[in-house]
């Protein structure tokens, strides 16, 4: 099981699909490419990795390290609403389709939940591209980064700017 990682007190959570292999390895969410690229991100909005939350939406790796099937996320679905209740975080970010589909209710492309604040158990909620797609797709790092900035400065000035 990959429960978290970051500090339980944190002003800003993560939260991504699933564990991969590394993941998996390790114990810890975002431990490979993909989280040295979340990493980096965190960086850039001048915080560490101790500094913020990260969490996924199911706590074991699909098998084949395929998407998780609804009934996975169903059964993961109390834990992660139990971390975000506990945190308490000033803002979540949603790093991709299967966290941002799971935690919002919709179905919409990752590109048009985007650009906008949404509410996730009383916590404003930003949705951004995974970083494994990041790494698929150079196009997406400025968009990301654009959503990226748009928290940063909800979390300095407590304004939910668009």
């Amino acid at each position: 099981m990959v429960w978290a990682d970051g500090d339980p007190r944190a002003r800003l959570m993560f939260v991504g699909e699933g564990p991969g292999a590394e993941e998996d390895r390790r114990g810890l969410p975002f431990v490979g490419a993909a989280g040295e690229l979340l990493d980096r991100m965190i960086a850039g909005i001048e915080l560490e990795r101790g500094q913020v939350y990260i969490a996924n939406v199911v706590k074991c790796r699909p098998p084949g390290n395929r998407n998780p099937e609804p009934d996975e996320i169903a059964a993961c679905r109390g834990y992660l609403e139990a971390q975000i209740d506990a945190v308490r975080p000033a803002a979540l970010v949603l790093l991709g389709r299967v966290a941002a589909h799971a935690l919002l209710a919709s179905d919409a492309p990752v590109g048009r939940l985007r650009g906008a604040w949404h509410e996730v158990r009383g916590v404003a909620t930003r949705v951004t591209y995974h970083p494994a797609a990041l790494l698929r797709d150079a196009g997406l790092k400025r968009p990301a980064w654009e959503d990226l900035k748009v928290v940063r400065d909800r979390l300095t000035t407590g304004i939910a700017a668009d």
